[in-house]
């Protein structure tokens, strides 16, 4: 503008016009704060998810992955922030850690020496072998002695030299395992361990490989080992069970998910079959039992279900593992029926028994999900007889 408005009240206009008007004369107005994030998998609101962090400040929490070590494929646009994306974090019900990780063992194996023993008079296995630091199983073995394993005085005794770890009351193979960083299947062998598989305080097992896991090994090199160690259902299966106490006998089964039996109780499994196998859910079958077209082992049948379908009880029996420790298999119920009978459950998204629990053929077990390495919705079955898979189909009634 080349024109000049005297009048006082002819400026203010043109200023109040100009002020308007023209962009850059106010300073800029802040920017809104950017709202918070929208988590991409929606928690489960009908029960907490497991061991899940809790929120910062600011921040929408984010939910705990079953399988944090393998990248997860989005089935939906990540734009979505309602839908439920494949790998859910699993819901279940309040419940204690597994009895391997609130009773971790301490690798202070002692190193015995091959010898031989002269027995004396009043000794027997067991105080031959707390003279000699071996196991009394080993020793047994290693002479041929059968049970009640009666021994005479002047009896020459070969008492088998390695690693001998003292059990303690409440560990179970699986932290015995950790510790020493070897497989559970392993230790099972070296000692000729069978059925129930129940450790008891005091006895000696033998440790099979080298000596990395004796006393003064550092903390670092014991949470080495234990993050090398990886657990699968068989680990569960013959290494879940809290070593017995002296005169402690295995706790009985609850009959409900409110009563919580303790991590450091040994569950009494049921000893019979009570009745044939039913089809835990009602779907396609999407992969069978044995090895698969690319080579990959499967130990049991896949079933395509929709996502929350109720998971039912194959038979009657006991709850031996409830979470979701095995991570491709995510949310796991593994269940003991009697005669060696086993039934496992994964890839479900919510968990509603405990261990210990009493349950019924029929009964609920869990809710259907496509948690672990699960391809689908869909639910991993297996029935096991001791620690062998069995073919679900073989079992099963005919569809």
């Amino acid at each position: 503008m080349n024109r000049t408005f005297r009048p006082v009240t002819a400026s203010i206009g043109v200023s109040l016009f100009l002020s308007a008007c023209i962009p850059g004369i106010e300073p800029p107005a802040r920017a809104p704060e950017p709202a918070a994030p929208v988590p991409m998998v929606q928690p489960l609101p009908a029960s907490p998810t497991v061991d899940s962090p809790p929120p910062q400040t600011g921040t929408a929490p984010a939910p705990r992955r079953v399988a944090p070590r393998t990248p997860i494929r989005r089935a939906v646009p990540r734009t979505s922030p309602t839908v439920a994306l494949p790998r859910d974090p699993v819901a279940t019900l309040p419940a204690p850690r597994p009895s391997w990780e609130v009773r971790p063992v301490t690798p202070d194996a002692r190193e015995i020496a091959a010898t031989t023993y002269i027995v004396r008079p009043g000794d027997t296995l067991r105080s031959v072998a707390d003279r000699t630091g071996a196991g009394s199983e080993a020793i047994a073995r290693a002479n041929g002695l059968d049970a009640p394993f009666v021994i005479r005085a002047g009896q020459r005794l070969t008492i088998p030299g390695g690693r001998y770890h003292l059990v303690r009351s409440g560990e179970t193979g699986i932290a015995i395992a950790r510790a020493y960083g070897v497989a559970w299947s392993r230790i099972i062998e070296t000692n000729a361990l069978a059925e129930p598989f129940v450790l008891r305080a005091g006895q000696r097992i033998l440790i099979p490989g080298t000596t990395t896991g004796t006393p003064g090994a550092t903390g670092s090199a014991a949470a080495e080992r234990a993050a090398a160690f990886t657990l699968d259902v068989d680990d569960i299966l013959t290494g879940g069970e809290p070593a017995l106490a002296t005169n402690q006998a295995p706790a009985k089964p609850s009959t409900t998910p409110a009563r919580v039996l303790p991590p450091t109780a040994v569950v009494a499994a049921p000893t019979r079959l009570s009745s044939g196998f039913a089809w835990p859910v009602e779907g396609k079958l999407v992969k069978r039992f044995g090895a698969g077209s690319s080579g990959e082992r499967n130990d049991g049948i896949k079933i395509a279900v929709p996502i929350g379908t109720p998971i039912k009880a194959t038979a009657d029996g006991v709850v031996a593992y409830v979470g979701d420790g095995i991570a491709a298999l995510g949310g796991l119920v593994i269940v003991k029926h009697g005669d060696g009978w086993t039934s496992v459950y994964g890839h479900a998204s919510k968990l509603m028994v405990q261990r210990g629990q009493s349950v019924k053929r029929g009964q609920t077990l869990a809710l259907s999900g496509q948690t672990g390495f699960a391809d689908r919705p869909e639910l991993h079955f297996e029935l096991r007889r001791g620690r062998s898979p069995v073919d679900p189909l073989s079992q099963l009634p005919k569809r």
